[in-house]
């Protein structure tokens, strides 16, 4: 497995409605796959599984009240501000989705070493790239939002944080309890988590709480 890109922390979400509290949740009708997915069917969400280029009209028709993708630049690009009002943060179950390239493990032993490094360098660069990418073109395109006078800057309240925190942790739990190689990834996860969590709360956290304090 070799990390090859990332988004950084995506947004919540389109909504045509206001999402104050979970149970606001119940009910609504939301594109959203994945671990999210899950969660949000424990809050009575009805999740629907649709690509990217069904969004637009799905949202439009009113087939679907709510939809997440990625974050301004992209989302802009599809329109979805000319359907929704809501613009939801933070994506709390992509808080960095890294991409990956994954290699078969015999076919990479038999690589000879330049190509394993020419390989390696490359996944390296493209991880940087779009991550640098995504921090220079996510504010312009929030800018260009904010400017249309027609979004909707809203966070997720607290209580649907905590509450998505506590379903995300006990569905991984049970997902655990059932899969030992899940288990093992998952333990490994925790204990990672765990020692950075250590470190940014301390300098990152540190810095980002004074200089961001009057955005």
């Amino acid at each position: 497995n070799f990390p090859g890109g990332n988004t950084g922390t995506q947004m919540g979400g389109w909504f045509r409605r206001e999402i104050n509290s979970v149970a606001d949740l119940n009910g609504l009708k939301m594109r959203i796959p994945g671990l999210g997915g899950q969660v949000m069917d424990r809050f009575g969400v009805s999740v629907q599984l649709i690509t990217g280029g069904e969004i637009y009209q799905a949202l439009e028709r009113g087939a679907i009240d709510a939809a997440e993708w990625v974050g301004p630049y992209d989302d802009i690009k599809l329109g979805f501000d000319q359907v929704a009002s809501y613009y939801y943060y933070p994506g709390w179950w992509e808080p960095g989705p890294g991409l990956s390239f994954y290699v078969n493990r015999e076919a990479w032993d038999k690589l000879p070493a330049g190509y394993q490094a020419a390989f390696t360098a490359a996944a390296r660069v493209a991880d940087q790239a779009m991550m640098t990418g995504y921090d220079a073109k996510n504010p312009a395109a929030l800018a260009e939002l904010k400017q249309k006078g027609s979004v909707e800057l809203r966070r997720f309240s607290d209580e649907i944080l905590q509450a998505a925190q506590r379903e995300a942790f006990a569905l991984m739990e049970e997902t655990a309890a059932g899969d030992a190689g899940y288990r093992k990834v998952f333990e490994a996860w925790k204990q990672f988590r765990e020692d950075s969590y250590a470190w940014f709360s301390l300098a990152e956290n540190g810095y980002s709480g004074f200089a961001l304090q009057n955005v």
